[in-house]
């Protein structure tokens, strides 16, 4: 049996990912479950309940509710790509490489999470839908942190300080500056 070397590496040479371990993990299935979860549940709101609610607010809480609905769709799909893209990986179903094609198309975080206006005046479901989905970015944008995709540079392959490096540079955004 391999033993693990101080390299975060097996005997056999292989080294041990974090990412590809996580997204393995309960914790990653259970924020992929509350993922899709929060999505469905805006979706059957904003197609239910939501729409009743929204004909009874007037001008401007109206364009308050059809601004924090639309800004709430668009974090949740852009979430909900980001956990099937790492799922995907996990399964075999994209590789690695595949998969930084495909987060170019995801951004992370969707905008300022902060709503615009008039939150108060807004129903309470739609508000609550809100928090959990700026909530869920929050947890998102930390786990893509940690779990990059991207190749470490050749020139810090073999070294790993310097891979661990060019992960923390990709993570706050450094990359080559």
């Amino acid at each position: 049996m391999a033993g693990k070397t101080e390299n975060n590496s097996y005997g056999d040479g292989v080294t041990v990912s974090f990412g590809a371990k996580f997204a393995r993990s309960n914790q990653f299935r259970s924020v992929f479950r509350e993922g899709m979860a929060l999505v469905e549940a805006a979706a059957a709101y904003l197609d239910g309940d939501g729409r009743k609610e929204a004909r009874q607010l007037q001008p401007p809480h109206s364009l308050a509710y059809a601004t924090e609905s639309m800004r709430l769709t668009t974090r949740l799909m852009q979430l909900a790509s980001w956990l099937l893209i790492r799922r995907a990986v996990t399964e075999g179903e994209l590789t690695p490489e595949q998969a930084v094609e495909e987060q170019r198309k995801i951004k992370l975080p969707v905008e300022d999470s902060r709503p615009v206006r008039d939150l108060e005046a807004l129903p309470e479901r739609l508000r609550a839908l809100i928090l959990d989905s700026v909530r869920l970015q929050e947890q998102v944008v930390r786990f893509d942190q940690m779990m990059d995709f991207k190749q470490p540079d050749s020139e810090d392959a073999n070294h790993p300080v310097g891979a661990h490096f060019s992960r923390l540079r990709a993570a706050f955004g450094q990359d080559g500056e």
